[in-house]
């Protein structure tokens, strides 16, 4: 028993096994080992270092958007004119990066608190039976009341009077001078790996610039000012359906840089793409088209609280931001190369697996690539022999 441990702890301490290179004249799998060579290169060069660029480490920005709408609208609702602005057509009025450009609206005025029939529809009803008293209808204006208006058979609410009548949408819509409106953006990325800061305001885009410049994608690509119709036409909507029914924008401020070359040439790259309120999409079977919302505006009157109630459609812009920012790093360099190296191997045990199993002289190239040294030293002339033997048939 000691002499059997006293063995296996020999072989594991005082044995050591070296790689055995053969060198291997074969036509089959040299062509093999060669292509799969190639492909291992041609990926490493093309996919890991020019395509994916490996040798850079990459980052991304922490990013703040600012935004400023200019433009007047003029309205004449049954002889009720109106100017608009800013302050009457944006929602919110902050500046965000994300806002509502109202194109056409519903205006209900003089809306107080009190009981008034529902809109034909909402509560039909015969009898006060059919008006549960203190029930709510979900597409409804108010509490019911338990009474049957008579003269229009709907239930009785409790509710802002008269209740809102949405089912007439302006056509053309009120403020087609929306088209007209500019959008400036301002916008400022900061890549913290790298400790750089940039402003879409890049070299040359100066106080002067921007006063006469308007955003063009061929001619004035860096400006940062955009007309809101040719925003809507960029992401593909037709203006005027879109401004009937309202929709969403996304605006795409792209920063992709390269810090291997000069500062100057990290530049933001505009896109538009249209989000939902298509014109293909404003079929009347569709479930929700276009984008609204409503808001009140609150004013006493004779000591009664009472509101003048809009349904707002609009273009709903949102400015994201993406970015990616690339520089050399020895690191990622010699991962990259790492790897590369290690992939190399895969063409050794492709070739071996063929040499080994598949090819008819498969054995003879086991006895050549395997080689153990207990046996071969009983009678290391008779081996050697043998090998020259088997060489001479081949």
């Amino acid at each position: 028993m000691k002499n059997k441990i006293a063995n296996a702890l020999s072989d594991f301490f005082y044995e050591y096994e070296t790689p055995r290179q053969v060198l291997v004249r074969n036509r089959r799998v040299g062509v093999v080992c060669r292509l799969i060579q190639l492909g291992v290169l041609v990926y490493i060069i093309g996919w890991v270092f020019i395509y994916e660029k490996g040798y850079q480490s990459t980052d991304t920005a922490v990013s703040s958007v600012f935004t400023k709408m200019k433009g007047q609208g003029y309205t004449n609702v049954s002889g009720n004119e109106k100017v608009w602005d800013v302050a009457d057509y944006v929602f919110p009025p902050q500046g965000d990066s994300s806002f509502v450009v109202m194109t056409n609206y519903i205006v209900t005025e003089g809306q107080r608190m009190g009981r008034c029939p529902e809109l034909k529809g909402k509560h039909n009803c015969s009898t006060d039976a059919d008006c549960e008293e203190g029930s709510f209808k979900r597409t409804g204006h108010g509490q019911m009341t338990g009474v049957c208006a008579n003269r229009t058979k709907t239930c009785e609410v409790l509710a802002w009077c008269p209740v809102e009548d949405d089912h007439n949408i302006p056509d053309p819509p009120l403020l087609m001078s929306a088209e007209n409106y500019t959008l400036f953006i301002k916008n400022s990325v900061t890549f913290p790996l790298f400790d750089v800061t940039r402003s879409n305001l890049v070299e040359g885009i100066n106080s002067s610039y921007i006063g006469k410049c308007l955003h063009d994608p061929e001619d004035a690509p860096l400006c940062p000012i955009f007309r809101l119709g040719d925003i809507v036409k960029l992401s593909g909507f037709n203006f005027e359906t879109i401004a009937r029914v309202g929709g969403a924008i996304g605006i795409v401020v792209d920063w992709t840089c390269n810090f291997d070359l000069h500062l100057k040439h990290c530049k933001p790259k505009y896109t538009f793409h249209g989000l939902y309120g298509n014109p293909a999409e404003t079929d009347k079977a569709k479930a929700s088209v276009g984008y609204n919302f409503r808001y009140a505006r609150h004013y006493m009157e004779n000591s009664v609280q009472k509101r003048t109630l809009y349904k707002v459609f609009g273009i709903r812009v949102d400015i994201i931001v993406q970015s990616l920012a690339r520089k050399f790093d020895i690191i990622p360099t010699l991962t990259a190369i790492g790897s590369g190296v290690g992939i190399f191997g895969v063409a050794t045990v492709v070739c071996d697996l063929v040499l080994l199993y598949l090819l008819p002289k498969r054995e003879f190239y086991k006895h050549m690539k395997f080689k153990n040294t207990n046996t071969y030293a009983k009678d290391p002339d008779s081996e050697a022999g043998s090998i020259e033997t088997e060489l001479s048939k081949k």
